[in-house]
């Protein structure tokens, strides 16, 4: 394009020409975009660097400085986590009733203590009727047949009987002692108090006929599942739960990557919100299949709860002390700090006496300390005591 002829170019016919002015400004225009068009074809000018610059201090500032030396240790590593606080199975149970019929009576609330064989609720029960008649029959007929065995083994040997018919006798006998056995034992079966026993084999009369619901072990009650005149089915109906209390369960979840630090007697601080004192136990189970919905594996600690602080289905927090020593390099607490990403760094000591801001990768807490997996090497000097005001310093 002719640059002259824009000069005095007004864009309408017939109008006059523009002040020359006018056209010493358009090429003036012209001319420094032409000029940028060339500066563009020598190269970019480099862009600033964004990595931090080290910071240099003063020799008064670096007194409020702290250093740790990096080094390789050998350390047992502590797993922080939840759990939920369970009765130990080994010492609980659930009592079915072993007698069909009403309940007639309740002798007990939860929250009682009891011991093993005491009376927990009466029923007015068919079946522990029966099984009283069956026993005093079956000692009746025992008690005949005996007698006959051996008054036909006398008679035998005064040639009164044949040998057959002593052997008979013996065989009849011997059936009726096993029947009497087999009643006993179902009279056992259904917690039959042992002196009501003894008074139907010495035959003395029994002044009522009742049913009895014992606990089967030492413990607390502590669920009541039967109310008085509710209909029990025999090995069917639950009727309480009793469990031993000074020992329970806390089936801690353990992530896949911390399963490997975890192993049976490793011992674990147990803390609930309640109590900033931590209950001692100790990890005797690591089940070997994976919850489907929470994708944890469940660690069972056993507690003591003498105390009776833990309660089942309480939630706490765990921390499990690892007997298997590990080996890698750690830095205090302190010395890591985070970036505006949230991504950690530490300030490592260089040799020129300033401090250069490291990226590290952060792995496990164990005790004050990080282990640090990646960005540290043995021998390295990192900030663990004033890396705040060598932030400061930097950002200035």
């Amino acid at each position: 394009m002719n640059i002259n002829s824009l000069a005095g170019w007004t864009g309408v016919p017939g109008r006059p020409r523009v002040q020359h002015r006018h056209a010493t400004m358009l090429i003036a225009l012209l001319a420094c975009a032409l000029c940028a068009g060339c500066s563009s074809n020598e190269g970019d000018t480099p862009a600033a660097s964004t990595t931090p610059a080290n910071v240099t201090l003063t020799a008064t500032q670096r007194q409020h400085i702290k250093l740790y030396t990096v080094a390789v240790e050998q350390f047992n590593r502590t797993i922080d986590t939840t759990g939920v606080v369970d009765f130990d199975n080994d010492q609980s149970t659930s009592v079915l009733a072993p007698i069909s019929g009403p309940v007639s009576r309740l002798v007990v609330s939860p929250g009682d203590k009891v011991k093993k064989g005491d009376p927990l609720a009466y029923v007015d029960s068919p079946d522990f009727a029966t099984a009283v008649s069956t026993y005093r029959k079956a000692l009746v007929t025992a008690h005949t047949a005996r007698r006959l065995a051996d008054l036909d083994k006398d008679l035998l040997q005064h040639q009164g009987v044949a040998q057959k018919e002593a052997d008979q006798a013996e065989t009849d006998a011997a059936s009726a002692e096993a029947d009497a056995y087999a009643a006993k034992q179902t009279l056992v079966s259904l917690n039959v108090d042992p002196q009501t026993i003894k008074d139907i084999e010495q035959g003395h009369p029994i002044a009522r006929i009742q049913g009895v619901i014992r606990s089967p072990i030492a413990g607390t009650v502590v669920e009541k599942l039967i109310s008085p005149g509710q209909l029990l089915q025999a090995g069917t109906t639950a009727c309480f739960t009793v469990a031993d209390l000074s020992r329970v369960w806390v089936m801690a979840q353990i992530a896949d990557s911390d399963l490997a630090s975890v192993h049976v007697g490793d011992s674990v601080d147990v803390q609930t919100s309640t109590d900033a004192r931590p209950i001692e136990g100790r990890v005797d189970n690591v089940a070997q299949l994976v919850d489907p919905d929470t994708r944890m594996v469940a660690a069972r600690v056993a507690v003591n709860n003498a105390s009776g602080l833990l309660r089942k289905q309480m939630y706490v927090s765990a921390r499990i002390h690892s007997q298997h020593a590990e080996t890698g390099m750690l830095v205090p607490v302190s010395s890591m700090l985070r970036d505006d990403e949230n991504l950690p760094f530490v300030y490592v000591s260089q040799a020129d006496g300033s401090f250069a801001r490291r990226s590290v990768t952060q792995g496990y807490r164990v005790g004050d300390k990080f282990q640090i997996p990646d960005g540290l090497r043995a021998g390295d000097q990192v900030v663990v005591d004033g890396g705040i005001f060598v932030q400061f310093m930097q950002n200035q």
